[in-house]
């Protein structure tokens, strides 16, 4: 075991909410004489719910964005530049032809977007969970004024599984506050049995009846495999077909290339971890948030989501720092986590439960309200001026 007088190097690779809170949490928790580099391809951090509000012109990208050398203020070494190699055995990872060797390493590298996979996605529509998809959507729907538009997930997992729906709710309520709701209408498409079904049937029910309401058409079991960008429609693999007049799409997911490549992912494509600790199979090589494939005991995955990711890094950051330091007691990931379901007119929903309970997940989705919209403003504002 490292002691005090022992310098260590923690590489986390990621700038999202996983490696932030990581890396963020470590410099606090470690001796000064530790070193804890960040690894991130680009400038700024993007809160990514407030990627909805983006869409809808309630937020701009610059009250939304955060530059992340200003962690260098606090002690974190931030290296520029997409992770092209891992080497899991060693703990180093290769940053625009540069090594970087730990004693420690945490992967929150997330989840690449891979529109490319679905012929014609890409060209067809807006991609609202990345923040030129998100602002292009926000023009778009301003000379949109009657027609068809359809939100689509396009595969299974994606993060923030609320996304998807909110996005649906928010864009009607937009139309609805601009007079055009009457001429407009919004179907979601989804390979899921049903809305975030990971959280039991009766959450389930209780989004699909938001759907409803709000006259939304909801098309479950719908796996799209090609969309035609000049007919407007989309085919899916059960044999129906679906036109639109504007698409806003939940891209595919995969793991990034330089984590698949280095073997640290099963034949589901993302990492196994630990789920009480979130090691590898490699010892002192960690990986949290979406990067992630943790089974839970129904069978599904744990969603991927940002509370979850902060969660976790809070988990591992702790026991690193026991590692070095030998103090403090043990962390475990106990599966907890919560969510906003925001479902337009300042009204927002708020499930929450333990993810790892058995025999299946025990959740609790409140009822939209202006409260629990309330809190969702607080948590962005918390994530981006406390965090930065």
């Amino acid at each position: 075991m490292a002691g005090l007088t022992q310098t260590n190097t923690i590489l986390v690779l990621g700038g999202g909410i996983g490696g932030v809170a990581a890396a963020t949490r470590l410099r606090r928790r470690l001796p000064a004489n530790q070193h804890v580099i960040l690894v991130e391809r680009e400038i700024c951090h993007v809160y990514p719910p407030s990627l909805l509000w983006l869409m809808v012109g309630r937020r701009d990208a610059e009250e939304i964005s955060r530059p992340l050398a200003v962690l260098a203020e606090r002690g974190i070494e931030v290296v520029r530049g997409a992770v092209e190699r891992i080497d899991p055995d060693k703990k180093s990872v290769t940053v625009n032809g540069h090594d970087y060797a730990g004693d420690h390493l945490v992967i929150a590298l997330g989840a690449e977007y891979a529109s490319d996979t679905v012929p014609g996605l890409s060209a067809a529509g807006y991609n609202f969970y990345s923040l030129g998809g998100a602002s292009g959507l926000r023009e778009a729907r301003l000379n949109f004024k009657r027609g068809r538009i359809a939100v689509l997930v396009s595969k299974l997992p994606f993060k923030c599984p609320a996304a998807p729906y909110e996005a649906a709710m928010l864009l009607e309520a937009d139309f609805r506050r601009r007079g055009l709701r009457a001429a407009i209408d919004i179907a979601l498409y989804t390979p899921e049995p049903g809305p975030m079904p990971v959280a039991g049937p009766e959450v389930s029910a209780r989004v699909r009846g938001l759907l409803d309401a709000k006259g939304i058409g909801y098309h479950p079991e719908h796996a799209v495999t090609a969309v035609d960008t000049h007919a407007h429609r989309i085919s899916f693999a059960n044999g129906a077909g679906a036109d639109y007049d504007l698409l806003a799409y939940v891209p595919p997911h995969r793991a990034p290339a330089a984590v698949r490549e280095a073997g640290l992912t099963d034949a589901g494509g993302w990492v196994p971890v630990d789920r009480a600790t979130l090691e590898t199979k490699f010892p002192g090589v960690y990986a949290i948030g979406d990067v992630t494939g943790i089974p839970l005991s129904m069978g599904k995955p744990l969603p991927k989501a940002g509370v979850f990711a902060r969660g976790e890094a809070e988990v591992v950051a702790d026991n690193i720092a026991r590692a070095v330091t030998a103090q403090g007691a043990p962390r475990r990931f106990t599966g907890y986590g919560a969510c906003f379901v925001e479902t337009g007119q300042h009204r927002a929903g708020f499930g929450s439960g333990n993810f790892y309970a058995e025999p299946a997940p025990r959740i609790r989705l409140r009822p939209p309200g202006y409260f629990h919209y309330l809190m969702k403003i607080a948590l962005e504002k918390y994530w981006l001026y406390h965090w930065f």
